[in-house]
């Protein structure tokens, strides 16, 4: 049933927004299959599929680290968006450096900056035991409110005919993409965290930890493990992967820093953690469904059909992934009501 889950909640999906389809007078095959072909049916399609599930990888395998020892971070949105108001930072201050030295200081710097928000929900939960998914969600409109601050006052670019954005990035500091697609090397940062997270999981001593403390934090304070260094350093991980996401945004497909960069990839991310089970090889495959849904949402429209389709279909499977963990977290137990009876 673990396995079978999250296809079969997929599937419940497709079915549940297919009424609502069938009652605004839509074909549900047809949209189904117009999405698809928007999305896979040419190399353009495939192309921006995969672009839109780079940062989607990405924040979910940030967000899949916390989730994993159970602490709920819903601030990949925020995190992003710090991220990429430091890459700008970078790119903006240091526009005469060489590619080799800027990107990866832009790298860098993101992870970092994405990582230290992440870290004030990481203090308050360690030292108060305050809630971080209140936290979490708060820095999301703070982070995203300071980039727009900034694109709309500092530094809004005095060439840009008074639109909101900054100057655009020197060609040093733009992520190489492939070819003349928009594919850019983001993808590369994608693979190896996938890669690298999945040995941590499964053959460290942190990976190990992490686990243990998500199982059952009582045991694991029993058992020595320091409760309060882990929530840091998981937190700084999960904002920081979540932030490097941010630097490709802003490096690999829009030039410079504008209010919106993201159209909640931070939020679907969590969708995408949880429909993977925290697994970071699966979370690749699952990211690249919903960059799929992204693409075909914008697709569909040139049929007159709205894009919201997407975002319902992405609800969707949230709500029938939620309710499996019925049938996998939980045992129902019938017991006779004439038996009770007789015994009382």
């Amino acid at each position: 049933m673990t396995l079978a889950t999250p296809v079969i909640s997929v599937i419940l999906a497709l079915l549940f927004c297919a009424v609502f389809l069938a009652l605004t007078g839509q074909n549900p095959l047809d949209v189904y299959i117009a999405m698809l072909t928007g999305a896979v049916g040419s190399a353009y399609g495939l192309s921006e599929t995969l672009v839109k599930a780079i940062p989607l990888m990405l924040c979910g395998l940030g967000i899949s680290i916390a989730f994993r020892m159970q602490l709920w971070n819903i601030g990949g949105e925020g995190q992003l968006y710090m991220g990429a108001f430091a890459a700008t930072w970078v790119a903006l201050s240091f526009p005469e450096l060489p590619a080799w030295l800027l990107l990866p200081l832009m790298v860098v710097v993101s992870m970092l900056s994405g990582g230290i928000w992440a870290l004030i929900a990481a203090a308050l939960r360690a030292k108060w035991q305050v809630n971080e998914i209140i936290i979490t969600l708060m820095l999301n409109y703070i982070g995203s409110l300071w980039v727009s601050y900034l694109v709309h006052g500092p530094w809004r670019d005095p060439k840009g005919h008074n639109f909101p954005l900054t100057a655009p990035f020197s060609p040093s500091a733009l992520l190489p993409t492939l070819g003349d697609s928009r594919i850019h090397a983001g993808l590369i940062f994608a693979i190896v965290l996938m890669v690298l997270l999945y040995v941590v999981f499964r053959q460290s001593r942190w990976g190990y930890e992490i686990r243990v403390i998500g199982a059952n934090e009582t045991a694991a304070r029993y058992a020595g493990m320091n409760i309060k260094r882990n929530i840091y350093l998981v937190m700084l991980a999960s904002g920081a992967i979540c932030g490097l996401a941010g630097m490709t945004e802003v490096s690999g497909i829009v030039g410079r820093l504008q209010p919106n960069i993201s159209p909640g990839y931070g939020f679907t991310a969590i969708i995408v953690a949880y429909l993977s089970r925290m697994n970071p090889l699966a979370i690749g495959i699952v990211s690249l469904l919903f960059g799929a849904l992204q693409v075909g949402g914008y697709y569909i429209q040139t049929f007159g059909v709205s894009a919201t389709v997407s975002a319902m279909l992405q609800g969707a499977i949230l709500f029938f992934v939620a309710g499996g963990e019925v049938f996998t977290q939980y045992r129902l137990v019938v017991k006779s009501v004439k038996g009770a009876v007789a015994r009382g």
